[in-house]
C-alpha cells in the first residue's frame, strides 16, 4: 500500500470517527477524556489533510 493510500484511508477513518464523536456531543455531551479525544482526532485530520494536499501539489 502506498504511502498517498495510508493517508487517504487514515483520512477517511479519522472523519467517520470525528463525525461520531460530533454526534455523541450534540445529543448527550462528552466526558472530559473523550472530549480530549476528539480535539486530538481532529488534530490528526487536519494533519492528514495538510499532508494530503502537499501531496497533490
Amino acid at each position: 500500500m502506498a504511502y498517498d493510500e495510508v493517508l487517504e484511508r487514515r483520512n477517511e477513518l479519522l472523519r467517520r470517527q470525528v463525525g461520531e464523536m460530533l454526534a455523541k456531543e450534540n445529543q448527550y455531551g462528552l466526558k472530559d477524556q473523550e472530549s480530549h479525544f476528539l480535539r486530538r482526532m481532529i488534530k490528526e485530520l487536519h494533519q492528514t489533510e495538510f499532508e494530503l494536499s502537499g501531496k497533490s501539489l
